[in-house]
């Protein structure tokens, strides 16, 4: 059984969790049981999160998929709020505000900054990776780095149709 645990002396809590993902997918290729595995993995390792999670591309919008957090919204189209931007322009967004980001949608009233990073297979967008937090500035570019690589990691682990 796999088991959370706290980073060794000198490594950082971000960097540990790329080997703990690596660790924790080891052996496994179903995607749907490698995504909850991530989302749980990020949302109890690391602090001040509220919500971690995926979304899929389907049919031409993002489609929710395994998550940890309250409710979240269903369907968000390209373009829309911080992960239909991600997904659109195919890049990581990370937003210190999001209440400062232009069509930023509110599935939680909680949060308040937010990362999402696009997944990629093959150079198409699958879904996005995206984790929120009620504290402003949560997330920077160590987080932004340390989601990517997780991405890569889940991508490289799993059987994606």
């Amino acid at each position: 059984m796999f088991a959370v645990s706290p980073a060794p002396a000198g490594v950082s809590a971000l960097e540990d969790l790329a080997a703990q993902a690596r660790a924790l997918l080891e052996g496994e290729r179903d995607a749907t049981a490698n995504a909850a595995n991530v989302a749980s993995l990020i949302f109890n390792t690391l602090p001040d999160l509220n919500w971690a999670g995926f979304y899929w591309m389907k049919g031409g919008e993002l489609v929710l998929g395994p998550f940890q957090g309250k409710p979240a919204c269903v369907r968000i189209g390209l373009g829309k709020g911080v992960c239909g931007t991600a997904a659109e322009q195919r890049r990581t967004v990370v937003v210190p505000d999001v209440h400062a980001f232009p069509g930023h949608i509110a599935c939680d009233s909680a949060s308040n900054s937010e990362v999402v990073v696009p997944v990629m297979r093959g150079g198409r967008v699958i879904g996005v990776l995206d984790v929120d937090s009620p504290k402003l500035a949560r997330f920077g570019e160590a987080e932004a780095r340390a989601f990517e690589e997780i991405a890569r990691i889940f991508v490289e682990s799993s059987d994606l149709g």
